[in-house]
C-alpha cells in the first residue's frame, strides 16, 4: 500500500519545525529517519494531514558530554551514537544495546530520538532510557522547555508524554557510574529483529536497576536488592508484566527468558550464542 496524501514541511531550524505543530496540531507527525513511521503510514495505521522532516535540522544533530549525561540530539542517527568515540566509556549500556537495533542500513537512517518518540515496548533505545533513568527533552512555543524522566515519558505501545505542539528536541542518558556493570541481552526471532524479550541492568554496589522490554505495553525497570534473593525477585517481575501470548512466543516463554535469561544476565554468563540457546530454533 501507499500512503495517504499529506503535507509535507523540511524545516530548516527547530523554531520553524515547532511552529509548523502549532499550526497543524495533533494532524502533525514529526519524521527524521523514517524507518519506523514510514512502514505505518505506509499500512494507513497513521494517516496525518502533515509530516514534519527535521532531518536537515543541523542544531539538532549532536552528541555531547555534559554535567552527568551524554545529550543527543533529535536529528542525530543511531549511526552517528555507535560510531562515537567514547561510548563506551561514557554510556556503556548504549554500547551495548545499540549492535542490536535494526541492522547497519536501517542505523545510517534512524534516528536515537526517533526510536525514542515511536515508543515500540519492544525496542531498545527506549528501554536503556528507562532504566538508567534518563530523560527526554521537549520544546515548544517562545523557547519553553519541560524534561520527563524516561520511565515517565512512554505511556503505552506507541503511546508517550509528548504533546502536539512539543518537539523532542533531545534525550539524555546519565554518564557511567563508578563501581556499576552495565549489561544488555535480549532474544528475538533474527538478530535485528525486535525483541521477543529484551533485558537491560545497571548493577550498583546494592541496587539493580532491572528493565525488560518486549514483554508489558512499555518498558518497565524494576530495582532489585542484591541481598535479595534474585531468583525469586525476577519470578515476581516476570509473573508481574502480564505477559501476553502472540505469533512469536507465548506468555509463558516469556516469563521464562525473563527468568532464565535474567539470571544469567545478572550473573554475568549470558553471551548472544546463550542467548540464542535459550530460544531454541523453529
Amino acid at each position: 500500500m501507499k500512503p495517504a496524501a499529506f503535507d509535507y514541511y523540511r524545516p530548516r531550524t527547530r523554531r520553524e519545525a515547532i511552529e509548523v505543530l502549532i499550526e497543524v496540531g495533533e494532524d502533525a507527525r514529526i519524521v527524521a529517519g523514517g524507518q519506523s513511521l514510514m512502514a505505518v503510514l505506509n499500512m494507513r495505521l497513521s494517516q496525518p494531514r502533515a509530516l514534519v522532516d527535521i532531518a536537515a535540522i543541523d542544531e539538532l544533530r549532536y552528541i555531547e558530554r555534559r554535567d552527568g549525561y551524554l545529550a543527543i540530539g533529535a536529528a542525530t542517527t543511531q549511526a552517528e551514537l555507535l560510531e562515537y568515540d567514547f561510548l563506551a566509556d561514557d554510556v556503556p549500556l548504549l554500547a551495548e544495546s545499540l549492535p542490536w537495533v535494526g541492522h547497519f542500513q536501517t542505523r545510517n537512517r534512524g534516528t536515537v530520538c526517533g526510536s525514542i518518540a515511536h515508543a515500540d515496548p519492544s525496542a531498545e533505545l527506549p528501554l536503556c532510557l528507562a532504566t538508567l533513568g534518563g530523560e527526554v527533552v521537549l520544546e515548544t512555543r517562545r523557547g519553553r522547555t519541560r524534561r520527563i524522566a524516561g520511565g515517565d515519558f512512554f505511556q503505552g505501545i506507541l503511546t508517550t508524554e509528548r504533546r502536539p505542539d512539543e518537539l523532542i528536541t533531545e534525550v539524555r542518558f546519565p554518564l557511567k557510574q563508578e563501581h556499576h556493570i552495565y549489561r544488555f541481552q535480549e532474544v528475538a526471532m533474527r538478530h535485528g529483529d525486535f525483541a521477543i524479550v529484551a533485558l537491560a541492568a545497571d548493577i550498583g554496589e546494592r541496587e539493580i536497576q532491572f528493565g525488560v522490554g518486549g514483554v508489558a505495553d512499555r518498558p518497565i525497570v524494576r530495582c532489585l536488592s542484591r541481598d535479595d534473593d534474585l531468583a525469586e525477585a525476577l519470578n515476581v517481575l516476570a509473573w508481574s508484566l502480564d505477559a501476553q501470548n502472540d505469533a512469536h512466543a507465548s506468555a509463558a516463554y516469556r516469563r521464562h527468558l525473563v527468568r532464565e535469561m535474567g539470571r544469567r544476565l545478572l550473573a554475568g554468563e549470558t553471551t548472544e550464542e546463550e542467548a540464542a540457546d535459550v530460544y531454541p530454533s523453529r
